[in-house]
Parts: C-alpha cells; sequence; structure tokens
C-alpha cells in the first residue's frame, strides 16, 4: 500500500503544478501615457519649438483616426490655458483589437512670454482619446524657460 501512495502523490502534485499558469497581462483599453521627454528646457520666444516625446499604450488598438478633421491629441498651456489640438493618425487596422504601444513626437511651435516679462515659465498638459471616447490619463511637463 505505501508503495502506491508515493506515486499517487508525486503524480497529483505534478498535475497541480502543470495547470498553474500565469495569467497574461490584463490591458486597458483606455490609453495610457507617459511623457518621455520636453526639449528644450529653456526656448527664445517664438523662434525656438519645444518639442514633447509622449509613449502610449493602448490595449485595444483604437488609437489615432484616419479622419483629418478628426482631434485626438491635446497640448494645454498652463498659464493661460490654451489647447493645441492635433490628429494622430489611425496607428493599428480598424477592429484589429491589438494591444499597440509606440512614441510620439510633437512640436509647439512659437510659444511666447505672456505677462510682458524678459522670461517666463510655462508647464503643458498633455492627453488623448481614442475611437471609442476613451481620455487617457493626463501627464505634465516639467517646467520650460521662455525668454525674449
Amino acid at each position: 500500500m505505501k508503495i502506491f501512495i508515493f506515486p499517487a502523490l508525486l503524480l497529483l502534485g505534478a498535475t497541480l503544478l502543470g495547470s498553474c499558469k500565469k495569467d497574461a497581462p490584463v490591458y486597458s483599453d483606455v490609453p495610457q501615457i507617459k511623457l518621455e521627454s520636453v526639449s528644450p528646457s529653456s526656448v527664445k520666444e517664438y523662434k525656438e519649438a519645444v518639442v514633447f516625446v509622449i509613449s502610449y499604450e493602448d490595449g485595444d488598438g483604437d488609437l489615432g483616426e484616419d479622419s483629418p478633421d478628426v482631434k485626438n491629441l491635446f497640448i494645454t498651456d498652463n498659464r493661460i490655458g490654451v489647447t493645441y489640438e492635433y490628429r494622430i493618425p489611425q496607428l493599428a487596422p480598424q477592429g484589429a483589437g491589438i494591444i499597440i504601444r509606440g512614441n510620439l513626437s510633437v512640436s509647439i511651435r512659437n510659444t511666447g512670454i505672456t505677462d510682458g516679462s524678459s522670461s517666463q515659465t510655462v508647464t503643458y498638459s498633455v492627453h488623448l482619446l481614442d475611437r471609442a471616447g476613451h481620455e487617457s490619463n493626463t501627464v505634465t511637463s516639467t517646467a520650460i524657460t521662455v525668454t525674449k
């Protein structure tokens, strides 16, 4: 009887271990963004562009739009509340339902000083929308100095 118990326990243990699988990671249908970089940290008023590099992840791949009239990336100047609107082109085929990740590079040109001083700092907030209307998290840049 002892001879059969050990192999039975071994078989049961192997079965339990073999049936344990790691769950596949779950990705949200709501896009997530991260501000990878903003440069330069200082710009000449109306002469230099501020460049944002934004990483994104979208669990169902419906980020971007083919229609040129649709705006889906928004960068807000936090000093004055002005929002610049951009279009991200469609990044995956319609209905693909795939996870997409990548980086976007966006420039704001002609940043000016709004208070009449010789220099001013500005931060920007960034968010985006996917085709289903899901709004991403909002990220805020570090301070950028605008000089005359």
